[in-house]
């Protein structure tokens, strides 16, 4: 690992086939239940524009797509504008007859503690991990991470 980059690393395991995550991950109308939605055209080297709508305020921003191998991979560059680039790497592999993501961020190491950061992107899958089985997602409020280890 770069020592001026911080990876966290999370790993979860859904008990829907890759290709129903991977329509979660990747189809608008699917994300919108989970992180938000998008819109513009997908294909890699493409942008698109991603409103997280589980963020209070927040504004649609872009997200270039570095990789796409479907239903395997995909690497997204999401751009902040008051922060650096941060690069998620969504990893699935089948296991059994469910599935298994690795999601990876990658981000030039922060001044600051990524606690929250690590705790965001729990929210984010367990949100994912709700709406795949058709139950209510997380509200942040009342969020508690599952653990905080990464």
């Amino acid at each position: 690992m770069d020592k001026d980059e911080t990876r966290l690393e999370l790993r979860r395991e859904y008990p829907d086939t890759i290709e129903d995550v991977w329509s979660a991950l990747t189809e608008s109308e699917r994300t919108a239940r989970w992180i938000g939605t998008w819109t513009g055209e997908a294909g890699v080297g493409n942008t698109i524009m991603l409103l997280m709508t589980a963020e209070e305020g927040s504004e649609p921003g872009p997200a270039v797509i570095r990789e796409c191998d479907p239903p395997k991979r995909l690497v997204v560059d999401l751009h902040n504008t008051e922060e650096p680039t941060w690069r998620v790497e969504l990893t699935l592999t089948s296991h059994g007859t469910g599935t298994v993501l690795e999601f990876v961020h990658r981000m030039p190491k922060p001044e600051w503690d990524t606690s929250d950061i690590a705790k965001g992107w729990h929210f984010y899958l367990d949100r994912l991990g709700a709406s795949l089985v058709g139950e209510p997602v997380p509200e942040w409020d009342t969020y508690t991470p599952p653990s905080l280890d990464v």
